[in-house]
């Protein structure tokens, strides 16, 4: 993948993170990206409220993930990292 590429699939990704936030910053949560992999894999790290929560593992796989795969079909996988 391009660099080109690689800054694109970014700036796509966090817009759809920049769109889950505020339901995230209303429970006192935020995310962030942190990598995305060569394989993409996307790799981000809860934040706030969330980082604790015991729900943190449903979000991220049936919030943040569902809304992400829906945008950007490309993104293969979503991990929480510390």
């Amino acid at each position: 993948m391009s660099e080109e590429a690689k800054h694109e699939l970014w700036d796509r990704v966090e817009a759809v993170l920049t769109t889950v936030r505020p339901n995230l910053a209303a429970d006192g949560g935020n995310v962030e990206l942190m990598n995305i992999t060569e394989d993409n894999v996307v790799e981000v790290q809860l934040q706030g409220a969330c980082k604790g929560c015991p729900m943190a593992q449903m979000t991220l796989a049936m919030g943040i993930g569902r809304v992400l795969r829906q945008e950007v079909p490309e993104v293969s996988d979503l991990r929480a990292v510390n």
